[in-house]
């Protein structure tokens, strides 16, 4: 039976800090609805101490932020940028567009159709996340979004020109420094200066997610988004230093980031411990990672891989390493996960900074019933229908019967009108 080592918080200590998100959220929204651009400038004054002429970078401003990136890290972004579109570009064409005839006359299909616009959010603040542009702006132009704009904060009163120089190459539409909770609502609300979006994207802060949960229906959303998770499965062929290394990876993202251990080997678990403990007194973002650990951190010792399996899915984490002697069994089996990382050879930061697989992911559970930000997210799968007279007359029939079982009348005139004008009359 599977035995907890370590527990994090709770679900009602971190119910009551999203309840206090919520409410700043909310109000905000309100504000930026009523004010426009005078609340959004207001907005970003208060809290990024930033009130540009123009919150839109002019092309020849992105020209000359490009201009003063080093050319290694130019390139080290075309890098990045290539294998996302690979990778996204394959996914396209796993997406087809079908037609078929269902029965003598009626001919059925679906197209799949890019959305018109994209809001995408790249975070800043202590982590600017160059990264997050390839995997939003990138991951719509190659789905065919006609208009993508994006949005990132200031740094420290500094535009983060690393970070413009992926929005651009990207293929950003628009780009606009601005940042938290008046950035994803003015793309998705719109101001006097700001046409509103279809569809927002992108991950952030607590403020920014709940902000993309109160606008969903407004506005689509890749997906609800809390801090980051990382899981490592691992039996007693792992080693203590790189599940030590991996789970602090992920925690210096925030204090509230979750990280877990899964483990067959309780030798293992304890030398984990006590490795975290060591790298914790020399890691750079220590301040940040050692809250996520000693606040949110699990570790959870189970019988066999099997037990293992039955423990992870029921995380459902956001990203899930494997480090056992057998990794594909978890592939094969596993059914709740944002993104697997398949052996010691690969890891998180690789799915995240570069290696072609999206690191916009579900957490918070929502691995149960979704994926994370991909082609797919960026179209909408519309069907149609085109029927021949006497396909129409013989469908009709059925429909008319089947609308009248439901007492639904109205319904029922629309099929038989077909049928007396395009067949023979069996219905009343």
């Amino acid at each position: 039976m599977a035995k907890y080592l370590k527990q994090g918080k709770t679900k009602e200590e971190i119910a009551k800090n999203d309840a206090q998100v919520s409410d700043i959220v909310s109000q905000t929204i309100k504000r930026i609805e009523t004010e426009g651009d005078a609340a959004v400038r207001a907005l970003s004054e208060q809290f990024d101490k930033w009130s540009p002429e123009s919150f839109r970078l002019t092309g020849e401003q992105i020209e000359e932020i490009i201009s003063s990136v080093p050319e290694q890290t130019i390139e080290d972004i075309k890098f990045a940028q290539a294998q996302v579109r690979r990778f996204a570009e394959e996914q396209r064409k796993s997406m087809l567009d079908i037609e078929v005839e269902t029965l003598p006359g009626v001919i059925l299909g679906h197209k799949n159709i890019p959305m018109n616009s994209v809001g995408c959010y790249i975070p800043g603040g202590r982590y600017p996340m160059v990264a997050s542009a390839h995997m939003s702006v990138l991951t719509a132009k190659v789905a065919g979004v006609k208009r993508v704009i994006a949005c990132t904060p200031p740094i420290k009163g500094e535009i983060p020109a690393a970070t413009v120089a992926a929005m651009y190459l990207a293929g950003a539409d628009e780009i606009y420094i601005l940042g938290g909770i008046q950035a994803m609502a003015a793309m998705a609300v719109g101001t006097e200066t700001i046409q509103p979006v279809d569809m927002l994207v992108g991950p952030g802060n607590a403020y920014v997610a709940e902000t993309k949960r109160q606008l969903f229906g407004r506005v689509g959303i890749d997906l609800f988004a809390g801090p980051t998770e990382i899981l490592v499965v691992a039996d007693e062929t792992a080693d203590a230093e790189m599940i030590a290394t991996d789970i602090l990876g992920q925690a210096e993202h925030g204090p509230t980031s979750p990280g877990a251990l899964i483990t067959t080997s309780e030798k293992l678990a304890q030398e984990t411990v006590e490795e975290i403990e060591r790298q914790l007194q020399t890691l750079p973002t220590a301040d940040v990672a050692r809250v996520a650990w000693e606040e949110n951190g699990i570790i959870i010792l189970v019988e066999d891989e099997e037990e293992a399996l039955i423990e992870a899915d029921k995380l459902a984490y956001e990203h899930v390493e494997i480090l056992t002697k057998d990794p594909d069994y978890f592939l094969n089996n596993m059914t709740n996960y944002g993104a697997l990382f398949l052996g010691p050879e690969t890891n998180v930061a690789y799915g995240d900074k570069v290696i072609g697989t999206n690191h916009t992911l579900p957490t918070k559970g929502a691995a149960r019933y979704t994926g994370g930000l991909w082609v797919g997210k960026f179209l909408k799968t519309c069907t149609y229908q085109k029927v021949t007279e006497e396909a129409s007359a013989f469908v009709g029939e059925y429909a008319a019967r089947l609308c009248q079982l439901e007492n639904f009348a109205g319904h029922a005139e629309q099929a038989l009108l077909r049928v007396k004008r395009y067949g023979k009359v069996t219905v009343e």
